[in-house]
């Protein structure tokens, strides 16, 4: 497991808190932005960032992140300008940055070339949404290499086999996807989401983190009582896009996060 990672989730457990995940759109609205919301969330209270890498084709994520990603390609953002931020990051903070992307980017960029890059800019861990764990081959060997670990997502409706494959296979975290859909759905029936948590908790030696459809405090507070993460995307990604034509626009992100991670305080 990565260090940062597993540190943050030790530090937690040992005061008995959740990790809160923040998901940020890299280069929305733009990469300066992005470095100074990343400062900004830890300080407000993100224990994790999660960047996302813009693709034109993201087939995981709703209308939200899918325009965020939109401006993000306008704005010339790179997966390479992307790990420059990242490098840049590392002066100001030591916050746990994983990556999540598509295939087509790293195959794009070359495997080698990316795992050396993602490991000297100091990313902590790779989310490559369309390659289930089965199909991952090419990019364990160099993932292992550079001691990325690399972060699957189990879907509610998966079966004990997928679930045991998925937490062998998954270092850093599990992600369990609380719905069936895409990002930025509601989150559903939570009794549903407390089973599933539990049957992979037997199964997976890595720490479970829940996203999709975690929109408020009071979501983040419900499934911080059943998983050791909590992983919050669209409400924040919309939270940027409301405020873009604001001057304040962190400082609005920011209390949001201090209000998710409020809620999740232990009782």
């Amino acid at each position: 497991m990565s260090g940062r990672l597993e540190t943050t989730f030790k530090r937690l457990r040992d005061k008995k808190e959740k990790a809160l995940i923040a998901y940020l759109m890299a280069g929305d609205p733009g990469l300066a932005e992005t470095e100074q919301l990343v400062v900004a969330l830890e300080q407000a209270g993100a224990d994790i960032i999660e960047l996302g890498v813009p693709f034109s084709d993201p087939i995981a994520d709703g209308p939200v992140i899918q325009q965020a990603a939109e401006r993000a390609l306008k704005n010339g953002t790179s997966l390479r300008k992307i790990l420059d931020s990242v490098k840049s990051l590392r002066q100001r903070t030591e916050i746990p940055i994983v990556l999540m992307l598509y295939y087509n980017s790293i195959h794009a960029m070359g495997y080698e070339t990316f795992f050396t890059a993602a490991k000297t800019a100091g990313v902590d861990g790779l989310i490559v949404p369309d390659m289930p764990p089965d199909e991952a081959g090419p990019l364990k060997g160099p993932a292992d290499a550079a001691e990325l670990p690399l972060i699957f997502l189990l879907a509610p409706t998966s079966t004990p086999s997928r679930r045991k494959l998925v937490a062998e296979e998954s270092h850093g975290f599990v992600y369990y996807v609380s719905l069936t859909g895409i990002t930025g759905a509601k989150l559903s029936n939570v009794t549903n989401i407390q089973q599933n948590v539990q049957k992979l908790k037997k199964v997976s030696a890595s720490p479970i983190a829940v996203g999709f459809g975690v929109a408020t405090p009071e979501d983040a507070a419900q499934v911080s009582k059943i998983a050791d993460g909590v992983i919050v995307g669209s409400a924040i990604v919309k939270r940027i896009a409301s405020y873009q034509q604001d001057p304040a626009m962190i400082g609005h992100v920011a209390e949001f996060v201090r209000s998710l991670k409020a809620a999740m305080a232990p009782a």
